[in-house]
């Protein structure tokens, strides 16, 4: 294990997988020379040249499309989108080609392609450029959807997904890319796609969370477990294929449940997670109405006070478990 950034921690990824499979290629904007729009690439041009590391240009139907015709032909490519709202321009290739082909050829065909997405606000860039637009793709049957929270789960996670035969689309915060963590260099340490973490056990109440506002919900955990409400945490890391057993069981076991992200919330994934829950078993041992702690439904501001009020804060979560633990019983 080694310290180092998140960031550092998705280049190491690539890096290892590029050495390991020659068939592997990125291919983005700026992604060369300049090392991307958040330096995540910088020096993999030096060891693998302009032939693996492909600048592309400002084309983003060009470069999804390249990368879907490329994968259909045996190659492995990896996009890295300057911002994650980029991918509206390449969306057909993506959602009409890239998630269909394998279904439309019976399994014969095959599209190994990873999509990276930075996205979230928190860094000033605006509406255009600080959207969490993951519950699109989660709509889409043929798309795989990863949200890793930490470095070592980045890691893992985004060689798992180099190494699927499907499409695979991986959404990264671009707050995240400066947190640092242990990270294993082991080169064939991966995390298999579809297994939710918990990384905080407790009996009081499930919350279950992903990417950026995980270190949010383990600060507040850990806060109220000194005023005795045990939380337990859940950090599903593939929103699709869902580790729906994890969820079920863990809300079994707390008859509590609160759903915690950063996108708005009409249309969010926090939906899916409810209805997961309320569709099984696990309806029956609740305690309580479940929350949903999402994005304000407003394009995200640029003021730098407002950009903060628009995505659930501590405060906000700290309240919300008051509110759905009652100490008295």
């Amino acid at each position: 294990m080694k310290e180092m950034t998140y960031a550092q921690a998705i280049c190491l990824a690539m890096t290892e997988e590029m050495r390991r499979n020659q068939d592997i290629f990125l291919m983005g904007e700026d992604i060369g020379v300049y090392g991307g729009s958040f330096g995540v690439t910088k020096g993999m041009i030096e060891e693998f040249g302009e032939e693996r590391i492909k600048d592309a240009p400002i084309s983003e139907a060009a470069i999804v499309g390249s990368a879907v015709g490329a994968a259909i032909t045996g190659m492995r490519p990896i996009v890295e989108m300057p911002f994650s709202d980029f991918i509206t321009i390449g969306m057909d290739a993506l959602i009409n080609q890239g998630a269909k082909i394998r279904y439309m050829f019976g399994g014969k065909a095959k599209v190994p392609m990873v999509v990276r997405l930075p996205g979230g606000s928190g860094t000033g860039a605006a509406a255009q450029h600080s959207q969490s637009l993951e519950a699109w793709f989660c709509h889409i049957p043929g798309l795989k959807v990863v949200a890793a929270s930490t470095p070592n789960d980045a890691k893992g996670l985004l060689k798992a997904s180099i190494r699927d035969n499907n499409p695979v689309v991986f959404v990264e915060s671009k707050l995240l890319y400066k947190k640092r963590g242990m990270v294993s260099e082991d080169p064939e340490f991966f995390i298999p796609l579809g297994q939710a973490d918990i990384k905080k056990e407790g009996k009081d109440l499930t919350m279950i969370t992903y990417g950026r506002m995980l270190s949010r919900v383990l600060k507040i955990a850990w806060k109220v477990k000194k005023e005795g409400i045990d939380v337990e945490v859940i950090d599903l890391r593939t929103l699709v294929p869902l580790d729906k057993d994890t969820i079920i069981q863990s809300v079994k076991k707390t008859g509590r449940a609160m759903i915690v992200h950063e996108a708005v919330k009409t249309g969010g994934y926090g939906g899916e997670i409810l209805s997961t829950i309320v569709e099984s078993e696990a309806f029956y041992f609740l305690k309580a109405p479940i929350i949903r702690l999402a994005g304000k439904d407003v394009p995200i501001p640029f003021n730098a006070q407002l950009e903060k009020a628009v995505v659930p804060s501590e405060r906000e979560i700290q309240e919300a478990i008051y509110k759905i633990v009652d100490l008295k019983k």
